[in-house]
């Protein structure tokens, strides 16, 4: 899996990627991160990178050459790679994406912007893809392609320490997870659900699944809008309904 990324900010990413699974990742090779200083690929002396708003307004504008000059001197070749902008005004940023991303043969490039805005010629030429993290305004795109970078690695296979972690983690199921204990069994009085400790594992499955479909009703309902209900969740659901009345 590589990634690449243009920011004025390299020191904010190189942070991030310096410890925990993307460090450990990344020294196994299992990713690649390449992370370019959009300053490097200015013309003048002050290495400018953003400017006036045509047609007046408050803030600045983040200046086209730079990025034209960053994406076309490093990756010319226009088969290798997909160029994302993160922006409030992309696609929402879901499991299913982040999965369809792990899947990925081309280099991913992450665009940042800072300001208000970067110039819309940018969008228009270089970009293929626009992915926004929420509805709410950040400071610049680092911290989104980060989260991006982190929901994706996840899925790389070897990444994690059991690849079945990734598979019944939240979302992946398409529900929320079921809730999760380990030792000890009992802690100030509160103790650990016995179906747990049993060791029949059809039974555990079962209560699993239950609690998380019922953490999902109680919380994010309309994710079952959205997924395939077998008959033993439609089951699930219903004594989950008669338990609550």
């Amino acid at each position: 899996m590589r990634y690449g990324i243009v920011t004025i900010f390299p020191e904010f990413i190189h942070s991030y990627l310096g410890s925990g699974i993307l460090k450990k990742a990344l020294e196994k090779g299992l990713i690649a991160i390449a992370v370019h200083n959009l300053r490097d690929f200015t013309q003048d002396i002050h290495r400018t990178v953003d400017d006036y708003p045509y047609g007046g307004s408050s803030g600045m504008v983040m200046k086209p050459e730079p990025f034209f000059t960053a994406v076309e001197t490093l990756y010319p070749d226009t088969t290798q790679r997909r160029i994302i902008m993160l922006s409030p005004a992309g696609k929402r940023f879901d499991q299913d994406m982040a999965m369809e991303l792990s899947k990925e043969t081309r280099l991913i490039l992450f665009l940042c912007g800072r300001y208000e805005a970067i110039d819309e010629r940018v969008r228009n030429s270089l970009v293929n893809d626009e992915i926004s993290i929420g509805d709410y305004i950040l400071t610049g795109g680092e911290l989104p392609a980060l989260v991006i970078i982190d929901a994706v690695t996840r899925l790389v296979p070897g990444v994690l320490g059991d690849n079945r972690s990734a598979e019944t983690e939240s979302f992946s199921w398409g529900i929320l997870d079921y809730p999760q204990y380990t030792r000890p069994s009992i802690f100030r009085d509160l103790a650990v659900p016995d179906i747990l400790l049993s060791g029949n594992h059809k039974d555990i499955r079962l209560w699993r699944r239950k609690e998380a479909l019922r953490r999902t009703l109680e919380r994010r309902p309309e994710l079952l809008e959205n997924i395939r209900l077998s008959d033993e969740d439609c089951r699930l659901i219903n004594e989950i309904k008669e338990e609550s009345q």
